[in-house]
């Protein structure tokens, strides 16, 4: 393990292992701070912190190697995450969570669930059947919430989905239909939708919207005729998002502070991430130059002083500590979707991504290079 899959290992492993070691020893609630963007999150948080760190830990712990010191290191994270689920739905832990009181358990039981379709063999077929009824009834509970008209309707989509895979014969159709025709109605053109039937300029494209109609469509787009030709739609639009992101990461490694949620950091870089791992980067993309370019922003947000506090657990912030830049709804929960952006660590170490060096869009451009023009997709996609 050499180079910057090291580095993206030790750093994704430094940012799960407060949350997985604590929980997989039944001390989450007594050991993570809660620090807050206004009011009483700790009915929110511990979810938050469990669901978002699954979902961008998953393709590692399912995909890495079984071997060396990397390997050994992923067994004993993929331990503590089967024990840290175990922790979370068991009504007699005292981290139990909770899946059903105001509307925030849904968002974080989907990302969860998210986890799971990503990893099923590491969380969830090598849990113990205890453990799987558990979960089960626990993501089933959150089905009394009533997601808002927005990205929120994929939340219960990527539940039902997960319910799904996990053989669930009971799973809610309709839920997942809603969630993606409304999608389909709320694409703006260029790969991009709207959150809702309004644009935003924020990154939840990458933060939810389209990694979970992709894996989402993975799991049960073979269902019906149509949900398979919208999942043509969706990869083509989704190979045209990758490219807006990657042109995103400027020559320094840093990218622009717009819209909500920015305490994700660079969880803003998820789907470039799920694409270069699903080898659907855009034609003139090379994989090598999205990881230098995803490299560089990752140590730009993580290196900066105050990102951490003296525990190890994050704090809220773009660039270091900045209470602040948190909505009502951050907490130190929901600062862990910044794990999605390593979603790649599930390629092999041998794969195209993790080899050589190659400037990045903007670096190229800024440095005097002459390259082709950028082009919009056609809206007839």
């Amino acid at each position: 393990m050499t180079g910057d899959r090291k580095y993206w290992v030790e750093t994704l492993v430094r940012i799960a292992y407060p949350v997985l070691h604590s929980l997989s020893e039944r001390r989450l609630v007594n050991d993570m701070p809660v620090e807050a963007g206004e009011g009483d999150r700790a009915n929110y948080t511990y979810l938050e912190a469990l669901g978002r760190t699954l979902a961008g830990i998953a393709p590692w712990l399912e995909h890495g190697p079984r071997c060396g010191d990397e390997g050994e290191i992923r067994a004993r994270i993929a331990g503590m995450a089967r024990l840290a689920i175990e922790a979370a739905t068991d009504p007699n832990s005292p981290d139990f969570m909770n899946f059903t009181k105001g509307g925030q358990p849904l968002v974080d039981a989907a990302f969860l669930a998210n986890g799971v379709l990503r990893a099923p063999n590491e969380l969830y077929e090598l849990l113990d059947e205890k453990v799987k009824a558990n979960l089960v009834i626990a993501l089933k509970a959150t089905r009394i919430i009533r997601p808002v008209f927005s990205n929120w309707l994929l939340f219960s989509a990527m539940i039902e989905a997960a319910l799904y895979r996990m053989g669930a014969e009971d799973w809610d159709r309709m839920r997942v239909d809603y969630a993606l025709r409304q999608h389909e109605q709320w694409y703006k053109g260029d790969g991009v939708y709207g959150d809702g039937p309004a644009f935003h300029w924020d990154y939840y494209n990458s933060f939810v919207i389209q990694p979970m109609m992709i894996d989402i469509l993975d799991v049960i787009g073979d269902q019906f005729g149509d949900w398979s030709t919208l999942r043509n739609k969706v990869m083509k639009r989704a190979v045209r998002y990758a490219a807006v992101l990657e042109r995103m990461i400027s020559p320094e490694g840093t990218f622009p502070p717009i819209g909500r949620s920015l305490a994700y950091r660079f969880g803003a870089f998820q789907h470039l991430s799920l694409m270069a791992l699903r080898d659907e980067l855009p034609d003139e993309l090379l994989p090598t130059q999205v990881r230098c370019a995803l490299t560089a922003v990752i140590r730009r947000q993580i290196e900066m002083p105050g990102t951490f506090d003296d525990s190890g657990w994050l704090r809220i912030g773009f660039a270091g500590s900045q209470p602040d830049i948190g909505e009502g709804y951050i907490s130190t929960g929901s600062l862990y979707l910044c794990t999605t952006v390593f979603l790649a660590l599930g390629l092999p170490s041998d794969a195209e991504f993790w080899q050589g060096e190659a400037e990045w869009t903007s670096l190229m451009i800024w440095s005097g290079r002459n390259l082709k023009l950028d082009k919009a997709m056609s809206n007839d996609i």
